[in-house]
This record gives C-alpha cells, structure tokens and sequence, in this order.
C-alpha cells in the first residue's frame, strides 16, 4: 500500500540546498573570524545547523504529521532569521559597509542560479553536488575579507528565508484544503470498510465512498467538529473551506 503523505526527498529541495551552503560557510567563518571562545561562534554555528537540520526532519515528518512538518519548517525558518541578524550585527559592530540589496555585488551573489541556467546544459542547481555547488560560491564565501563573506552568507540567507516563506504557506494551505494526517488516515479507513461491505468481492477503493460536497461539488475531507452541540463527532466537511461551508454528516 502506497503511503497516504508522502515524505522525505528534502536533498533535492532548494531550501536544504542552500541552507547547507549557509552551514557550511557559517562553520568556516566563526572559525576564520569569531573567536573560538565566545558564545557568539557557538550561537551561529548552532542556528546554521538547526535551520538545515529541521528541513530534514520536517521533510521526514510529512509522512505522519503535518503540523509536525509545519512547526519545524517554521523552527528551520526562524533559526536563519537569528542568524541574519548575527550576520548583520557583525557588519554594524565592526564599522564595515553591508551591502544594499539592489547593488552589483549582491546581484552577484543572487543571480548565480539564473547564470548558471544561462551557461549551464542543466535546468538547475539541484543536480549538482554539494561541492560542485559550493563552488558556485567560493569566490565569496571563501573570500579573505570578511565582510565580503558575511555580506555573500546575508544574500543566501535571504534566498532561503524566501524560499521558506513560500514553502510554509503551501503547507498551511495543504492544511486547510485537505486536513491533517489524522484526519486523512480517518477518510482512508471509513472508505476502505465502507467499501468493503457494500462491495466484498472487489479490491479496495479508497475514494469510492468519499461524498461530494453537496453545494459546491468538490471533495470532502474527513473533520472533526472542535466546538458547539456536536463537539468531538466527526464530519464530511468541503475542501474548499472557507469559501464553501458546505458538509456532509455521518
């Protein structure tokens, strides 16, 4: 049986993608330019890691839990706002220039997937190795001067921020339209007995007892009521909600 969500494949997404560009050039410039001593070198190497690390477990997380999956996309995505105002600070506290984000070296760092699509035979960057890459980058995130390298990790951060923004929103929209896990395991299992009884000698069909919403017509999900006389009784609600309030009760 096929997996009701699926899960994983996160190697491929550009979010991990870019955040493990963002971990490993934290790692290599608190060990360049912070000292070893401080809270502060910790503190970065740490939100680095915990933005790559909850993709990957939010992404394994799918299968079985949605809001699990949407918390630690959300975690992923507020450890790399903590580590943009480190970044930030770094510039301010030490006098040095950060870059507007319309000027040309910031451009630079922004435009290398559309440069590399340009010169490159390969649609993207996610076919690539993580080394092939870090490449891509190096003359950055490699760079003698730090600014240069906190200004360059300042642009991939933004770039994954950005791209986690775009990823929570389709998971809370997958949320509203078509319920949680639970939820989804619930319409699975009433369909599959259902279907079983009225028709024993065929294969299971999960769909084919799911009603349609009875004034709109798209599907419904399997809900439970949170509120009111009918508070914890389960119901076909639309999924087309809010737009369309329509049910269907059990």
């Amino acid at each position: 049986m096929a997996k009701i969500r699926p899960s994983g494949g996160y190697r491929e997404t550009c979010s991990f993608q870019t955040s493990t560009l963002i971990y490993d050039a934290t790692v290599w410039f608190c060990e360049k330019f912070i000292d070893p001593r401080s809270r502060t070198a910790d503190q970065m190497v740490q939100a680095a890691r915990s933005g790559r690390q909850n993709i990957a477990e939010g992404s394994r997380a799918a299968a079985t839990s949605s809001q699990t999956e949407l918390r630690l996309v959300n975690v992923a995505r507020a450890s790399l706002e903590e580590l943009l105002l480190d970044y930030e600070d770094f510039l301010r506290h030490r006098r040095l220039a950060q870059w507007a984000p319309d000027s040309t070296e910031a451009l630079a760092v922004r435009n290398v997937p559309r440069d590399f699509r340009d010169q490159s035979d390969s649609s993207n960057l996610s076919d690539m190795s993580d080394q092939e890459r870090w490449n891509l980058y190096s003359r950055w995130l490699e760079h003698a001067d730090s600014a240069v390298r906190a200004n360059a990790l300042i642009c991939l951060i933004n770039q994954a921020n950005y791209l986690l923004d775009q990823q929570i929103a389709a998971l809370e929209k997958q949320f509203i339209e078509g319920g949680g896990y639970s939820e989804q395991l619930a319409t699975q299992r009433l369909a599959h007995r259902a279907n079983k009884k009225n028709n024993p000698s065929d294969q299971p069909n999960s769909s084919a007892q799911i009603p349609a919403c009875p004034k709109c017509g798209k599907p419904t999900v399997l809900r439970t009521a949170k509120s009111g006389k009918t508070a914890g009784k389960q119901f076909w609600g639309c999924t087309g909600y809010p737009d369309c309030k329509g049910v269907v009760n059990i």
